[in-house]
C-alpha cells in the first residue's frame, strides 16, 4: 500500500473491517439457527464457512489501506515486534486501532441484531468459561500469530487473505472454543444474544487467554525465524505505518534486484550492494518463479567474501518494491520481469548458477561484484 495513506483512512478500515467481520459472525450464526434449527454441527459448518469466506474477503478490500488486522492482538504483536527495528505499527496507531475495531466489533454485532429483526441491543447469555475453552483461545490465538508473522517473514503475505480465513474456518472446528482468537470479535458478540454469542462473564477470561496465545505465537515464529521482525510491516497485508521510517527510506536511493528463480544472481547482487552501501542505499530482490531456498553454490561463494546471505529467502517481487525503486536491475528473467516507465533499468546478462560448481559461481560472484560497485558510483555512493 502507498505509505501516504491518512490515519483516518486506515482507522475508519478498521472499523468498518472489524465490523463486517462480526456481523458476518453474528448474522452467520443467527441464520445457521433458523435453517437448521436442530442440528448444531450443521450451524457450526455453516457459521464457520461464512465467517472463513467473508474474513478472506474482508482482508482483500482492506488490506491496502490499514493492513486488515481487525485484531487488537494482531496489532499488538505487530508493535511488539517492530519497536527494535521501527518497522511495525506505534504504540499510539496500536491504541488507536485497538478503539476502533472494537466499537468496529459492537457496531458488527448490533447490525447483525437489525438485520435479522432482533432486539438491537441484547447481551449474550451463553457461558463459554472453562478451562478447555480457554486452552482453546490460547492455541487458536497462537496459531494465528505464527501464520501471519511467519507469511509476512516468507514473502508470502499476498496469501494472507486466503490462509488466515482457512485457518480460521478450520479453527471454529479442532478448537473447544471455536476460535473466537480476537478480543474485538468477543467483545462485540457479547451484544447479541444469539448462536455466537458469549456472556460478558466469560469475556475477561477470553481475552486474557487470547493475549496469552499471542505470545505465545509471537514467541514460536522468532524461534522459527529470528528475523521476522525485520518484516512486521507486512502484517497482515504489506503497510507502513511509520511515516518517519518511510520519509528516511524515500530520501536513499532503491534498487531492485530481480531474477527468475531469486536464489543466486539477484541475492548475490542484494549482498554485496547491501555489505558495500553502508547504509546508505536500500535494496530489495525478487523473482519470478521463486525458488524453494537461496542456491546453496551461492551461499558459499559469497561467505568467501564475508557476506553471510543465508538468512536471505526467495521471494515474488510485489508492487510496493517497483513503486519505490530508482533502479531496477534485472538478470535473465526477460518478458517475465515488470516494466513501469520511467524508472531507471539495468540488465546484466549473467549465466544463471543454478547447478553450476562452485568454480563457475565464483565467476558470476565476481562479475556482479563489479557491476554492482560501478551502479554504486553511479549512484554517488
Amino acid at each position: 500500500m502507498s505509505s501516504n495513506v491518512s490515519t483516518s483512512r486506515r482507522l475508519l478500515a478498521e472499523f468498518v473491517g472489524s465490523a463486517l467481520l462480526v456481523t458476518a459472525v453474528v448474522g452467520s450464526g443467527i441464520a445457521a439457527a433458523q435453517l437448521s434449527p436442530s442440528d448444531v454441527g450443521l450451524q457450526l459448518l455453516e457459521n464457520s464457512i461464512a465467517t472463513a469466506f467473508a474474513l478472506a474477503v474482508l482482508i482483500l478490500l482492506f488490506g491496502p489501506v490499514s493492513g486488515a488486522h481487525f485484531n487488537p492482538v494482531v496489532s499488538l504483536a505487530d508493535w511488539l515486534l517492530g519497536r527494535s527495528p521501527r518497522t511495525g505499527i506505534s504504540g499510539l496507531n496500536t491504541l488507536a486501532y485497538t478503539v476502533v475495531q472494537t466499537l468496529g466489533g459492537i457496531a458488527g454485532a448490533l447490525l447483525a441484531n437489525m438485520m435479522f429483526d432482533r432486539q438491537v441491543l441484547e447481551i449474550a447469555t451463553k457461558h463459554r468459561l472453562t478451562t478447555g475453552h480457554l486452552l482453546g483461545e490460547v492455541v487458536a490465538t497462537a496459531g494465528l500469530i505464527a501464520l501471519i508473522f511467519a507469511l509476512a517473514r516468507t514473502g508470502r503475505a499476498g496469501l494472507s487473505a486466503a490462509a488466515v480465513g482457512a485457518y480460521i474456518g478450520a479453527a471454529y472446528w479442532f478448537t473447544s472454543s471455536t476460535s473466537f482468537a480476537n478480543p474485538a470479535v468477543t467483545i462485540g458478540r457479547m451484544f447479541s444474544d444469539t448462536f455466537a454469542g458469549i456472556a460478558p462473564g466469560s469475556v475477561p477470561g477470553f481475552v486474557i487467554a487470547q493475549i496469552i496465545g499471542a505470545v505465545i505465537g509471537l514467541a514460536l515464529v522468532m524461534a522459527l525465524y529470528p528475523d521476522v521482525a525485520s518484516h512486521a510491516d507486512e502484517v497482515v497485508v504489506p503497510h507502513n505505518h511509520n511515516p518517519e521510517s518511510t520519509e528516511k527510506q524515500l530520501a536513499k536511493p532503491t534498487v531492485l534486484f530481480l531474477c527468475t528463480h531469486n536464489a543466486g544472481r539477484s541475492q548475490m547482487a542484494l549482498g554485496f550492494f547491501s555489505h558495500l552501501a553502508g547504509g546508505n542505499a536500500v535494496a530489495y530482490s525478487g523473482g519470478s518463479e521463486p525458488a524453494d531456498g537461496v542456491n546453496s553454490s551461492a551461499i558459499a561463494a559469497m561467505a568467501e567474501k564475508g557476506i553471510d546471505i543465508t538468512r536471505e529467502y526467495p521471494k515474488r517481487w510485489t508492487d510496493d518494491m517497483l513503486r519505490t525503486a530508482d533502479v531496477v536491475v534485472t538478470m535473465g528473467c526477460g518478458d517475465t520481469c515488470p516494466f513501469i516507465p520511467g524508472r531507471r533499468y539495468e540488465d546484466w546478462p549473467l549465466p544463471d548458477p543454478a547447478g553450476q560448481p562452485l568454480e563457475a559461481v565464483r565467476l558470476v560472484r565476481d562479475e556482479i561484484e563489479v557491476r554492482v560497485r560501478r551502479l554504486l558510483s553511479d549512484l554517488g555512493l
